[in-house]
């Protein structure tokens, strides 16, 4: 790495600046690439931080996923396309493990100033920080590799449930100017900080992904860079509270505060609030502070807001629920009144007199009838079973002697279904980009083990209209009339779609020129699609129009979203 370069972001004293008053509509949108996988560096609005003049105009390169770069990072999903960069997801061979990359041609009018960032933040080194993996300028492009961390959640996502507890929100808002703070002291300012580039591990840490990067992949920049990433502080610890943007205009999800009303407070917001927080978060915003009991001086730095919290009264977690135990119930012996004499006054409660046959006379009464009935069952079975073995005995000469004279003409015993055995394979791709076309090869090779599977979607179950369906188009070697398909998957839940269809080669046309044999729709790890159309065929495809919606999963570089996974592919004919 080079040395530290301060160019990247220009972090100037604050003292005597005036409040900032840029809102919700000054901002830069985010443009998305044209399928409905997640965006994880979108800007819906931004409260503070002005975009620079691109300049010159950069084509974005031709990629797409399954392209390797350095023949080391296998490009997986693009989440970002915008002003002539990508940003993806990424497989680093490697050390096997996912990574995100921003990508931009090395002609783009703010390569310079991205690699000037990007190699700054790797030099701060602080884990509450997404870290920088590598910044490289190879051939056309330029590249930068960061930390993709497959267990965290956006804060956007959070908020989507409703506002943090006051604990939460304490934690959120200390852990992050303090990450602010000492980023500042290296020189170094975000400027885009919003709920997308706040995420919380599963361990319940804070951490900050885009430092400088993001803001030098827009061309961003602030005349008080510290100034404006405290109000973007002061924002987040707002929304936390009240689930409020506090800009009138929706952003990440969030409804903005109502027209013509000003900047309240968050207690003003909604009821419940922490005061001390509610105070706080005022203060970062650069409102003064103003409340109706307390008129606090401002906070301008990520400094000044961490002291402010520090003199805060400490936030405890809340109480772990108390579940009480079962009453305490008393045995039969404890019932009874063996070894107690009854205290005085009370009276003994007279003991119900036994139902019938529970007595000594009645229980042998019960054995004796048993007994009875056992004997009887075993001589009329033992009589039965003699009778029918004559019966078989004269029926099977009878048998013979047919099969003799009229050879095998008695009723034929069912065909079993057979295997058929899968040639090749190869990805049908509809309309868009291919999912895993290199993996196709896993979903019949015997094992449950490996398999294909598609990108994320952020909607669903079902595909339309971003796309038609995913699937796989099957060699069976020669044409075969089939009877079943069954589709092992790795993710269950509600709901997948799976219909084969007879194709006239391994890339056939669209699926309304094919003949669909079958179709079933199922909530669990196996799909068994019974033809119902019987023709015969040499391809068939397998073509997903619906998948459901499970968690991450990190074995499989996959997020939390809808998506699904073929593991295994079986045909009987």
């Amino acid at each position: 790495m080079a040395e530290r370069s301060t160019a990247a972001v220009d972090v100037a004293d604050n003292s005597g600046d005036e409040p900032l008053t840029a809102k919700a509509g000054q901002s830069t949108a985010d443009g998305v690439a044209q399928n409905p996988e997640r965006d994880t560096d979108s800007d819906e609005a931004q409260g503070s931080g002005t975009a620079a003049d691109p300049g010159k105009k950069a084509s974005p390169p031709e990629l797409h996923s399954g392209h390797k770069l350095a023949r080391r990072y296998r490009l997986e999903e693009c989440v970002t396309r915008l002003d002539g960069f990508s940003s993806w997801r990424a497989v680093d061979e490697k050390l096997r493990r996912a990574v995100g990359v921003h990508i931009l041609p090395s002609d783009h009018a703010r390569t310079r100033a991205v690699l000037a960032a990007a190699r700054s933040a790797a030099l701060l080194g602080d884990p509450r920080f997404v870290q920088v993996l590598d910044a490289v300028e190879e051939d056309d492009l330029v590249y930068v590799v960061h930390e993709w961390l497959p267990d965290a959640t956006e804060l956007t996502a959070l908020l989507a449930a409703g506002p943090l507890e006051p604990h939460d929100a304490y934690q959120m808002v200390s852990q992050i100017a303090s990450a602010m703070a000492a980023a500042h002291r290296e020189g170094l300012a975000h400027l885009r900080l919003n709920p997308n580039a706040v995420l919380r591990t599963s361990t319940g840490q804070w951490r900050i992904r885009g430092l400088a990067v993001n803001a030098a992949l827009r061309g961003i920049s602030s005349d008080t860079p510290q100034r404006t990433d405290t109000e973007a502080i002061g924002a987040l610890l707002y929304a936390a509270l009240t689930q409020r943007w506090p800009y009138e205009s929706d952003a990440y999800g969030l409804a903005g505060l109502p027209k013509d009303v000003g900047l309240i407070a968050p207690d003003q917001v909604r009821a419940g609030v922490h005061r001390g927080l509610s105070e706080l978060a005022m203060r970062a915003l650069v409102n003064d502070g103003a409340t109706a009991s307390r008129h606090e001086s401002a906070c301008t730095t990520p400094e000044e807001l961490v002291k402010a919290i520090g003199a805060m009264p400490r936030i405890r977690p809340p109480e772990p629920a108390f579940t009480a135990p079962p009453e305490y119930q008393r045995t039969t012996y404890q019932q009874g009144t063996y070894g107690r004499p009854t205290p005085p006054g009370v009276t003994q409660p007279i003991q119900a007199p036994p139902p019938p046959l529970q007595s000594r006379t009645g229980k042998a009464l019960k054995w004796a009838v048993s007994a009875l009935l056992i004997a009887a069952l075993g001589l009329g079975s033992w009589q039965l079973a003699d009778a029918l073995m004559d019966q078989s005995d004269k029926s099977g000469d009878s048998n013979n002697t047919q099969t003799t004279d009229d050879g095998d003409k008695g009723s034929p015993s069912p065909t079993p279904a057979a295997a058929i055995k899968i040639q090749n394979a190869q990805e049908y791709t509809a309309e868009g980009e291919a999912q895993h076309p290199n993996d196709v090869g896993k979903t019949y090779d015997g094992s449950t083990s490996t398999y294909w599977r598609t990108n994320t979607f952020l909607s669903g179950p079902k595909l339309a209209p971003y796309k038609p369906g995913v699937g796989i188009v099957y060699d069976l070697g020669s044409a075969k009339e089939l009877a079943t398909g069954t589709i092992s998957l790795r993710y269950s839940g509600d709901h997948t779609t799976v219909a084969l269809y007879a194709a006239d080669s391994l890339s056939p046309g669209p699926t309304s020129s094919l003949t669909e044999i079958g179709s079933v729709t199922t909530t669990g790890n196996t799909a068994t699609v019974k033809v119902t159309k019987k023709v015969k065929s040499q391809y068939v495809l397998v073509w997903m129009t619906a998948v459901p919606k499970s968690g991450a999963d990190p074995a499989a570089y996959a997020e939390a979203g809808f998506k699904q996974a073929i593991t295994e592919v079986k045909f009987t004919g």
